[in-house]
């Protein structure tokens, strides 16, 4: 049966590798904290072009450790697109923060300055954009908008970690790159198992360029300790154990290989899906590459939903797995409500309707992208 992430193919081709790194912990008994934890830390910073990587136990807690050590208080506002997964809102729900949540952009998913400045009132303190699904948000022109208001902004880059961002000189002199997760104030990522950088249990990490901010959330991390036994923040247990830091120094080495990957599976389903009337193929952004972490067409039919139902038990007897990110905008998720004003977002609106996912992962072989265009080809028969 076909898997939306193959990780078991993907394991035996660097099996042993992992397979040395894991048993080298267990050898050494340090399971918290130790060279193994150092070595990924120092890896990853030298990947991404950043002073500070402090890891973490989640993707969650990575945000929730950015807003405590940005000082963010109860009733403050948090500028949020209202298309993402529940982690972004969620922690900020947790703190005693004020969610607002804005539309996105209908063709990359991803929220946009011009919905930002809209929604700032002189309660706003700060801004959480998502790299959804594998692309950068435009972060130029979000970068000169928090600016402008003082504003802090927290990258969520669970989605995108290996991303390119190419800024466009809004706010300098000339063009340059840079990763995503580490233009704003604070980066945050997960490496859930399944994300294009994922360990084999939990694990997540903050990135910032800011000393200051780096200590401070180091220390909330760790329970607020400047050293040991001495607590000067109130903090959290939050941490990268040793075993899967090592697991990731070894997957580091190939992240930029798997995004190529994920890059030609998608090449494969654009050219076939460009051919079919009914479906919308993945924008890809002039202004960052694409790792795809996940391969998500829309549906264009009269009634997309209900099309969507239909396809999606149409793949699954015949084997292929369809995933829906996301069904439901957050506002209206029960948990939210208290902060939903009873507007509604058009764009979130029509994503959350005719939205779908397809398998995407780095053992995405001919046969396997064949077996599933074939199907939704014959589904539509175009």
């Amino acid at each position: 049966m076909i898997q939306m992430v193959d990780l078991k193919t993907q394991y035996h081709r660097i099996k042993e590798e992992i397979d040395q790194a894991v048993l080298g912990v267990i050898e050494s008994t340090q399971y918290i904290g130790g060279p193994k934890v150092i070595s990924f830390k120092e890896n990853l910073e030298k990947y991404l072009g950043v002073t500070h990587v402090i890891p973490c136990a989640n993707g969650t807690d990575a945000l929730q450790i950015a807003m405590m050590a940005l000082g963010l208080k109860p009733g403050d506002e948090v500028i949020v697109p209202a298309f993402t997964y529940v982690a972004t809102a969620e922690v900020i729900g947790l703190l005693g923060l004020t969610p607002v949540m804005t539309d996105v952009d209908p063709d990359t998913f991803n929220i946009r300055a011009d919905h930002i400045e809209a929604a700032i009132t002189p309660r706003t303190k700060a801004i959480v954009p998502v790299h959804l699904f594998g692309q950068s948000v435009d972060m130029e022109p979000i970068m000169a908008l928090a600016k402008k208001h003082n504003l802090y902004v927290i990258e969520d880059n669970a989605q995108a970690i290996g991303a390119d961002y190419n800024s466009e000189g809004v706010t300098s002199s000339h063009t340059h790159t840079k990763k995503t997760g580490t233009i704003g104030h604070f980066g945050c990522t997960s490496f859930f198992p399944s994300k294009n950088l994922g360990c084999y249990g939990d694990g997540g990490a903050l990135m910032t360029n800011d000393p200051a901010l780096a200590d401070a959330a180091r220390m909330i991390a760790n329970h607020g300790q400047s050293k040991q036994y001495y607590h000067d923040k109130i903090g959290v247990n939050s941490r990268l154990d040793a075993i899967q830091a090592a697991i990731l120094d070894v997957k580091l080495k190939y992240l930029d290989e798997y995004c190529n990957a994920r890059r030609r599976a998608a090449d494969y389903y654009d050219t076939v899906f460009s051919t079919i009337p009914q479906l919308i193929t993945p924008t890809r952004s002039a202004h960052s590459t694409h790792v795809f972490h996940q391969y998500t067409l829309q549906i264009k039919t009269p009634n997309p939903s209900a099309t969507r139902d239909e396809l999606k038990t149409f793949l699954s007897g015949q084997g292929i797995p369809c995933m829906i990110y996301y069904p439901v905008p957050l506002y209206k998720q029960e948990a939210f409500k208290q902060y939903w004003d009873g507007q509604t977002l058009p764009v979130t609106e029509q994503l959350c309707d005719s939205v779908f996912s397809l398998p995407m992962h780095t053992e995405m072989t001919e046969e396997i992208l064949k077996k599933i265009t074939g199907a939704v080809r014959a589904f539509f028969k175009p």
